[in-house]
């Protein structure tokens, strides 16, 4: 493993893995305290972030290394040409968590770096929330293989993660989404995805509640959109579309899942507070996991 970029890049072993290291890095952290000594890792933000620049900042600082946090508006990479800016922060740092607009941006930043580079989040994928919600559904449900996670909302660049994640584990992906984010469109990885036999497609939450072990939801406007006056009309407009499909007791229709949010949570809208809270609710352990996630991956990328 070079780069985390989509997850498209990995095969099912190797994802699997993946995902095991993190749970053994959870269950031994002191096993893993020197793993990164001496190591630095770039955080290159674009994008507003809590949970990415958290896991990542602490998951190297914890195994030994340090994080240098730039923001790219406030640095050269804002006006120099990328692969020039690319080559020489391999000079200075052993790994790169870039957390950018664009996917064709870090691609770039990848083809042109001599040094790991993992997609923190993009507009088409974001791999390492992926990494952590398996651990998640691996602790909870005890096994990868043959579980049913649903999706419900806006399909982004977290369905497209799961879809190619999740099946590339053997776990049926069931989706609800009326809406599709047109910075994520990846039709050829939803083709792949759905030609493994893994993926299902429900109209209501309650059908596709009914056929999964764990619901999972995100919000339905970019966090970075949600208070901008600018981004209202469109704002309102997917409120009222994408309303009948929040993720609450009476659209759950009897089914009692296990209940999966990235977060940042936008309660009363894709969600409810009672589910937040609920005692099916996995939402904190799941962004507990991103720092063994991150773990994980640092962990693979800088040490091999």
């Amino acid at each position: 493993m070079s780069h985390l970029l989509s997850l498209r890049e990995f095969t099912g072993e190797q994802l699997d893995a993946l995902v095991r290291k993190a749970l053994e890095i959870k269950r031994n952290p002191e096993a893993y305290r020197s793993a990164l000594a001496g190591k630095g890792l770039l955080l290159l933000m674009q994008k507003t972030s809590t949970r990415t620049v958290l896991a990542f900042t602490a998951a190297v600082h914890q195994m030994g290394g340090y994080a240098v946090r730039l923001n790219w508006d406030e640095s050269n990479f804002a006006i120099s040409p990328l692969d020039l800016e690319a080559r020489y922060i391999s000079t200075t740092a052993d790994a790169v968590m870039a957390r950018l607009r664009s996917f064709d941006d870090i691609a770039a930043l990848a083809a042109s770096s001599s040094i790991p580079v993992v997609n923190g989040c993009c507009s088409r994928y974001h791999p390492s929330q992926v990494v952590a919600d398996c651990l998640t559904v691996l602790e909870t449900a005890g096994r990868l293989e043959g579980t049913r996670l649903a999706y419900v909302g806006v399909h982004n660049n977290v369905t497209n993660s799961l879809l190619a994640g999740c099946t590339r584990l053997g776990m049926r992906v069931n989706l609800v989404t009326p809406l599709r984010h047109d910075g994520a469109i990846d039709d050829e990885l939803v083709a792949e995805a759905e030609a493994t036999g893994l993926v299902g497609r429900f109209d209501t939450v309650a059908a596709a509640a009914a056929e999964s072990d764990f619901v999972y939801t995100d919000t339905w406007v970019d966090m970075e959109h949600f208070d901008d006056p600018d981004y209202q009309e469109e704002k309102r407009h997917r409120i009222k579309l994408m309303s009948p499909f929040q993720l609450n007791r009476e659209n759950l229709g009897g089914a009692d899942p296990w209940i999966m949010h990235d977060m940042p949570i936008h309660p009363g809208y894709e969600i409810s507070r009672d589910l937040v809270d609920a005692p099916k609710s996995v939402i904190f352990q799941q962004a507990e996991n991103r720092l063994y996630a991150a773990k994980a991956i640092l962990h693979e990328l800088m040490t091999t």
